[in-house]
């Protein structure tokens, strides 16, 4: 799973992608749903996203697709299963951060998600 994250971009060196997939299979308020290929002799990851639900708005982080399988409507699919999990959970709304430089941001948008007109603050509690 860290590989394919690593493998998109999306990792930062003041992150710990590895805590944050732990973390995330720990509580029940989030979770890791993955997309999976065949392959000879079994399966392999081709993409995941990593979904939450704060109680007040559901969130996206790390929805990434192995380049090689891009424009199949992996990304699409997960999305669809990140926002399925998040209605069985009650969340009023979907929201997610992307980087400003990261091309992602016509995907998203592509699927009905829109610039919302807020500022993100935020600091480490480590």
């Amino acid at each position: 799973m860290i590989a394919l994250w690593e493998a998109c971009g999306l990792t930062r060196p003041w992150n710990d992608p590895q805590r944050d997939f732990a973390l995330a299979l720990a509580s029940g308020a989030s979770t890791v749903l993955v997309a999976r290929v065949p392959v000879l002799g079994g399966e392999a990851l081709a993409g995941s996203v990593m979904t939450g639900f704060d109680g007040h708005r559901g969130w996206v982080y790390y929805l990434a697709v192995a380049p090689g399988h891009r424009r199949k409507g992996l990304g699409r699919a997960l999305m669809a299963g990140a926002e399925a999990w998040l209605r069985e959970r009650g969340a009023p709304k979907i929201q997610l951060m992307v980087r400003e430089e990261n091309e992602a941001v016509a995907f998203y948008e592509a699927l009905g998600l829109e610039r919302q007109k807020v500022v993100t603050l935020g600091r480490f509690l480590d």
